[in-house]
């Protein structure tokens, strides 16, 4: 049980607002060539200037939150490891806590202004190495708008008690409480549900498979109709947001699952979701999302940078039992790494 849950919450949360509030203020004043620029390539991710503003606020502010709470930071921009220790003189071993962080998760859409990017925190009872994404129990993630944007969401959970969430007037700092509630259509048909695939490579195979999957639920496309709709947030927190407030019936990233394939035939993917990418995949969850690996048990993925993480979310389980059974065989036979049903993730 984490110590001091509410006020680690209320502390969580201004943290973000600061990385949100730092990153608008640079985007407004930079150009996007210049925040686009490659500075690094650290563990996890390539990093950009942009992730430079928000890591500079990433670090004061938890430098303070570590006179109260002693915790493991893991998050990419950390150097080669991943991870630093906070306070300083505090071992890993002897931490109260691991806090996973994604600073901003959909750089390239905000840095260019194309979609809203995410700042993702899941705190998790420090258990060392072994600390997995089905041990956090308080999760966090406030929007970063786009410049022209005027409301944005924070949405929060803790363990068994729900999600929440509240929406930012920036015009007139007016703030409203938000509830998260996820599709209770019975299907897919005409609603939004897609496989990620943003960037290239395997691009061709992964609309393959979503392509199947929804034929083999609602049949062959006909001339002058639509069948489902699909969309691509390069975000994952962005996704398991449309998910928990109703505006996707499932979604699926199986990045991580075809990369075995592609080495097999000496190619790479490049890029894959990562656990800090998921560390707020409680707040779906506790709005009622089942979330799901790729063979439908529970994420419980190490609390580290650079592993690759595939799952799926469904909006609810009369989505899941249309989809799963079609996504599992189709994932069969393309010679992935899915296939055996799991744990029920319904709870």
């Amino acid at each position: 049980m984490i110590r001091n849950q509410a006020e680690l919450l209320q502390r969580l949360r201004s943290i973000q607002a600061a990385i949100r509030d730092a990153v608008l203020a640079a985007c407004a004043q930079t150009a996007a060539e210049e925040l686009a620029a490659v500075v690094a390539d650290d563990a996890g991710d390539t990093i950009f200037a942009i992730d430079r503003v928000s890591e500079g606020v990433l670090l004061e502010r938890f430098g303070a939150l570590a006179r109260d709470w002693s915790f493991v930071l893991i998050a990419e921009g950390l150097g080669t490891t991943g991870w630093t220790v906070l306070p300083p003189e505090t071992r890993a071993e002897q931490a109260e806590l691991r806090i996973i962080v994604d600073p901003i998760d959909g750089t390239r859409g905000l840095m260019y202004q194309k979609r809203p990017a995410w700042v993702l925190t899941g705190v998790a009872p420090n258990r060392g190495l072994a600390t997995t994404l089905a041990d956090i129990e308080l999760a966090v993630q406030t929007e970063i708008p786009l410049i022209k944007q005027h409301l944005c969401d924070t949405l929060w959970a803790t363990a068994g008690a729900g999600a929440h969430g509240e929406r930012l007037n920036r015009l007139t700092g007016q703030r409203t409480p938000l509830t998260p509630r996820p599709s209770r259509a019975a299907g897919i048909e005409q609603g939004y549900g897609s496989l990620a695939r943003f960037f290239p490579g395997a691009v061709a195979e992964l609309a393959e498979i979503e392509d199947a999957v929804v034929e083999r639920i609602c049949g062959s496309p006909r001339p002058g109709r639509v069948l489902a709709f699909a969309d691509q947030y390069a975000s994952t927190g962005g996704q398991l947001y449309e998910l928990a407030m109703g505006r996707d019936r499932w979604v699926a990233d199986l990045r991580a699952a075809l990369e075995p394939k592609l080495r097999r035939q000496g190619r790479s993917l490049g890029m894959c979701c990562h656990p800090y990418d998921l560390c707020t995949e409680l707040v779906a969850r506790e709005a009622g999302v089942l979330v799901t690996d790729e063979r439908g048990r529970r994420l419980a993925a190490p609390l580290e940078v650079e592993r690759g993480v595939s799952w799926v979310g469904y909006a609810n389980a009369l989505i899941r039992g249309r989809v799963e059974p079609v996504l599992h065989a189709l994932l069969r036979e393309h010679g992935l790494t899915a296939g055996e049903d799991g744990d029920d993730v319904a709870s």
